[in-house]
């Protein structure tokens, strides 16, 4: 019976993707190809803006490739501190991330297997803090900062960071790990491991997926915030790139050749880690959307 139910179902969705008109077709692959350059064209643009001379940018002749040279990038590399904002963005990102994940993925592995007191006093938390936008939290969080010198420290924009990152991450490692079987717990602890030691050596291999979620979002929290690192690190030998970049900004100037070259480079690190975490991302972040 399934199968003579399954036959002609199958039949009629085969018949309904034959039968699609050349018309419809023509549409939904003319709206994919203009969605494709519209998304396209500010990286496209970026990118030859980049190779442009210093004021090319001005020019209206379509000259895409004449001209080209990497002036700019050498200028951003060798004329600027990007190199040292490079440098500190990578390694705030860095601790971001490692620090994020463990903090993430411990605490929500906690709230998921445990019931301890101060339970839904932790869950609130987790969700009041993701409530409130960075601007409010600026003024505080300085004031936190400056009490404990953490001024135009690495550790006290880590520090901020971890108040964006973790809350979230956490909350979503929790339905990640809600949705892995008990019994996978009570398991390992038969063959005489500790708590800990279960989630770190049988539940967390478990939970790549949403691990890498969490990298990903931990290390894009800290790699383009402006806000917090404009206002946290104000020190030449301190800036991170996003703050940095607004150097070539003036009242009534703006160097688009470093810009936009400075952006390119900026956008290759954040690229090469989408690429390493995007087969995980999909199942990380639905697999955590529910629970079994």
């Amino acid at each position: 019976m399934s199968t003579a139910t399954a036959g002609p179902a199958g039949r009629r969705r085969a018949r309904g993707r034959e039968e699609r008109s050349i018309g419809g077709s023509i549409l939904l692959h003319g709206t994919l190809i203009v969605a494709s350059v519209i998304a396209l064209f500010p990286i496209v643009w970026l990118v030859l803006t980049s190779l442009k001379p210093r004021d090319g940018w001005l020019s209206t002749e379509l000259k895409f490739f004449d001209d080209s040279s990497l002036d700019n990038y050498v200028r951003v590399l060798t004329e600027t501190q990007f190199p040292n904002w490079l440098l500190n963005s990578v390694i705030i990102a860095g601790l971001t991330t490692i620090i994020g994940v463990f903090l993430a993925s411990t605490t929500g592995y906690a709230i998921s297997r445990f019931r301890f007191p101060g339970y839904r006093g932790v869950m609130w938390m987790l969700l009041i803090t993701q409530m409130f936008p960075v601007a409010i939290l600026i003024v505080p969080l300085y004031n936190l900062m400056a009490g404990l010198g953490l001024l135009n420290q690495i550790p006290g924009l880590v520090l901020a960071y971890m108040t964006v990152a973790v809350p979230f991450c956490a909350w979503m490692m929790k339905g990640y790990f809600d949705s892995i079987p008990r019994e996978i717990d009570q398991a390992g602890m038969i063959d005489g491991l500790t708590p800990f030691g279960t989630f770190w050596r049988v539940i967390l291999p478990l939970a790549r997926p949403s691990i890498a979620v969490t990298a990903f979002y931990s290390f894009m929290t800290a790699w383009g915030e402006v806000a917090y690192a404009s206002v946290f690190m104000t020190g030449e030998e301190t800036r991170t790139l996003a703050a940095g970049l607004q150097q070539f900004v003036g009242q009534h100037w703006s160097d688009w050749g470093l810009l936009t070259a400075s952006a390119v480079l900026i956008a290759l690190p954040a690229a090469v880690v989408f690429l390493l975490v995007q087969r995980h991302l999909v199942a990380g972040l639905t697999a955590g959307a529910t629970k079994s």
